[in-house]
């Protein structure tokens, strides 16, 4: 029998684990890879009859569910039934490309009581039968290094949307649960956080992991580090990336074909390549950096940002041949980091911060040029989410791992990490295997 159709055997009639699929997760994975590229807008009734709910907490435009979209493409499994974002445009993205209905909540208020949470389900159509995936990609901008002069305002809201999320899940009982956030979430400074939520998630049966990743493992064309926490009712192995450094993907691979731009035009046959028209003192300095991951020189470009330490990589050029930094938000603005094109004197069109970002040229996204810019920074990479749904779909439907595949399993964090991001990258490329 097909190992895909096993799969789904195993996922339809939802019985004891019997079978070890773990070899096949490089071969799924690659499919998945392949097929989020087709990826194409949903409808609600193409997923419906699917065996395992999937909600999105935190979704965003969906950069998480995308990764789960690109198994449907493959094997029909995972029926989305709501998105949940307080930005009312993130929330119509998110229905738009999944089918799903536009819920436009603040997750604290959904958190506040056990009769508001069972609101929210019945609004959804909630089977509490079906298998069910809980995904809750916190903001991570409270958790961030470059946030480090506001560190000691330890109530930020966005902190405790953390224990918000381990409320619903406790609530909600979910089979699997998944986390994303930036790696400052798991070091001394906000470890509290993480702990009361995993002290309710063990509290009531997970087993709860954690690692930090670079979504370049995973074939995104972007070095971005970040924090995945799984948890199970069963044990399981944590994602293991597929690429090593030599394989990553790179700026030429994911914009190198795009049309040509300067400043302010666009492509008549995609809105979302459209490039800023800068002002003419911006182009100006932009052209005094050199090709190819070149930096500003030295004594050019805005005299204030010469005065202010961790501003080296205003204005740089991305390198063709390297993966791109963390694409944000501010990827248009050269000012704002090495956000400028290689060879062309502008920043980064939505599409090619779309495109390193992994999103699929079929995503649609709503708003907006600032509102594009924001999705598209603040999303999980889809190629990172489709290793993650990978593996959870592989793990939950496999045996428990034996002892000896426990012990190689690639955890490399020990809590807390440092609180220097630097630190903390270098100690995981110190130590992983693949990097």
């Amino acid at each position: 029998m097909d190992v895909l159709s096993k799969l789904l055997q195993s996922t339809a009639i939802n019985t004891a684990k019997t079978s070890d699929f773990r070899n096949y997760k490089a071969r799924f994975f690659n499919k998945a890879a392949k097929a989020l590229l087709s990826f194409t807008p949903l409808d609600f009734d193409s997923t419906r009859s699917n065996p395992i709910q999937v909600i999105d907490f935190f979704s965003g435009a969906g950069g998480t569910s995308l990764g789960f979209a690109a198994i449907n493409r493959i094997i029909p499994v995972f029926q989305f039934i709501a998105g949940c974002d307080k930005n009312p445009v993130s929330a119509v993205t998110y229905s738009r490309n999944f089918g799903t209905p536009t819920i436009c909540e603040d997750v604290l208020n959904i958190a506040k009581s056990p009769a508001k949470i069972h609101t929210f389900l019945n609004r959804i159509n909630f089977d509490e039968t079906k298998p069910t995936i809980l995904i809750g990609c916190t903001p991570c901008q409270g958790f961030s290094s470059h946030r480090k002069k506001y560190w000691s305002n330890a109530d930020d809201d966005r902190n405790n949307l953390v224990i918000a999320f381990s409320q619903i899940v406790t609530e909600i009982n979910p089979d699997v649960f998944i986390m994303e956030n930036v790696p400052e979430f798991l070091s001394n400074r906000y470890l509290q956080y993480y702990n009361k939520a995993r002290k309710t998630f063990k509290k009531v049966g997970y087993i709860v992991k954690q690692n930090i990743y670079n979504a370049a493992e995973f074939g995104v064309p972007q070095k971005r580090f970040r924090t995945i926490i799984v948890g199970m009712k069963k044990e399981f192995l944590l994602p293991d990336g597929y690429f090593t450094p030599k394989e990553y993907k790179t700026v030429r691979d994911a914009i190198g074909k795009l049309r040509p731009l300067k400043g302010g035009e666009s492509d008549p046959v995609d809105t979302l390549h459209k490039a800023v028209a800068h002002k003419r003192s911006t182009i100006e300095v932009i052209k005094k950096v050199p090709h190819d991951g070149g930096n500003l020189p030295e004594g050019e470009g805005p005299k204030c940002l010469m005065k202010v330490n961790g501003f080296y990589d205003v204005y740089g050029r991305l390198s063709w041949d390297k993966p791109a930094i963390t694409i944000t938000h501010y990827a248009r603005n050269p000012a704002s980091g090495r956000y400028t094109h290689p060879v062309q004197n502008r920043g980064l069109t939505a599409r090619e911060a779309a495109r390193l970002q992994s999103f699929p040229d079929g995503f649609q996204f709503e708003g907006k040029s600032d509102d594009i810019y924001r999705q598209i920074g603040e999303a999980v990479p889809p190629l990172l989410s489709c290793g993650i749904a990978v593996d959870v779909l592989i793990e939950y439907l496999s045996i428990e791992p034996t002892t000896i595949q426990l012990e190689k399993e690639n955890v490399t964090i020990k809590l807390p990490i440092s609180n220097s991001y630097s630190s903390v990258i270098v100690g995981i490329k110190n130590t992983r295997k693949r990097a």
